[in-house]
């Protein structure tokens, strides 16, 4: 099956439910710790992948971090892993931007999410220190990739 990206607003109803869907997955990961809120506060872009029919499989966003952006939300629903759409979201969050005028692109992941940590290495990111807001959360990890 295909599917493509679209670009949404943080109210769009796909974008909506594919936060819910890894907020849910996140409470199971990371049960003993305390809940991330991610508001819609500073986000530049959204993007959301449905298939032909309709079906929203992934989500991404990127908001301004000083003079990095950030991705945010990044989510690909289970039966759709390993079929390329964190791949091309990837693609089309690094095009953006580029198109924003960024020099790079920062995120923040957690230590219990090693198949995200894999993927976003295997796409050029390589590790940092760990920025603010995160310095106190447990198990945090950050990446960065430089845009040409």
């Amino acid at each position: 099956m295909s599917f493509h990206i679209r670009s949404a607003t943080w109210d769009d109803p796909d974008g909506m439910a594919l936060r819910e869907a890894m907020r849910v997955e996140m409470r199971e990961r990371y049960f003993d710790r305390p809940a991330m809120v991610v508001t819609s506060e500073n986000m530049l872009w959204i993007g959301v992948a449905t298939t032909p029919d309709g079906t929203p499989v992934g989500h991404a966003a990127l908001r301004r971090h000083g003079p990095d952006v950030e991705i945010k939300r990044m989510y690909v629903t289970p039966a759709w892993r390993g079929r390329g759409v964190a791949s091309a979201l990837l693609d089309a969050i690094e095009s953006t931007a580029v198109s924003l005028g960024a020099p790079r692109i920062i995120l923040h992941t957690g230590d219990r999410q090693p198949d995200a940590i894999a993927r976003y290495v295997k796409h050029g990111y390589t590790p940092i220190p760990v920025y603010e807001p995160y310095t106190d959360h447990v198990g945090a990890n950050c990446f960065a990739k430089p845009l040409d």
